[in-house]
């Protein structure tokens, strides 16, 4: 319960602060649910590709294909789904869209090649990217927006981090 206008001051005060981190932990949640669910979805041949699936605060780690993020704010919050490492950064792309049939011989690529073809027939796609993002979107952004707006109703006293 807010006593007297000093009280009221410190509470509106308080309530960015409040805000963010009750956005800031429902963001990882549904970050960690994605990120999971691409993992049960991606097919495994040695396991390189699942094993890199993971998201961070801020940008990509190096060598990895960023897969979905969100705009940073004011104060910089954005978090960052990504696929890919030092041995699976090529083909992340390849496996969720397939290719189509190409030649793999030694310089096969270029309309100048004279040797012998060796063709590959391509490869199906096994999407697990998208049919993540589409099925857990909507439940990611209502856990988002419920959290924030429990922070804005909250009633309680102001802590000494939301007091700074």
């Amino acid at each position: 319960m807010v006593k007297g206008v000093g009280d009221l001051k410190k509470t509106i005060a308080a309530l960015p602060k409040r805000v963010e981190a009750s956005a800031r932990t429902a963001m990882e949640k549904g970050a960690e649910e994605l990120v999971a669910m691409m993992k049960r979805l991606c097919p495994v041949d040695d396991g390189d590709l699942r094993d890199s699936i993971g998201w961070s605060w801020g940008n990509a780690p190096a060598g990895s294909k960023v897969l979905a993020q969100s705009d940073p704010d004011e104060r910089g919050l954005k978090i960052t789904v990504y696929a890919g490492n030092e041995k699976a950064f090529f083909y992340a792309a390849f496996v969720e869209f397939g290719t189509a049939p190409h030649n793999v011989a030694q310089g096969g690529g270029n309309k100048s090649f004279s040797g012998t073809a060796n063709a590959h027939p391509g490869s199906p796609a096994h999407p697990f990217f998208f049919p993540s993002y589409r099925s857990l979107r909507k439940r990611i952004k209502s856990r988002i927006s419920r959290e924030m707006k429990k922070a804005i109703k909250f009633v309680g006293p102001v802590t000494e981090a939301e007091a700074d």
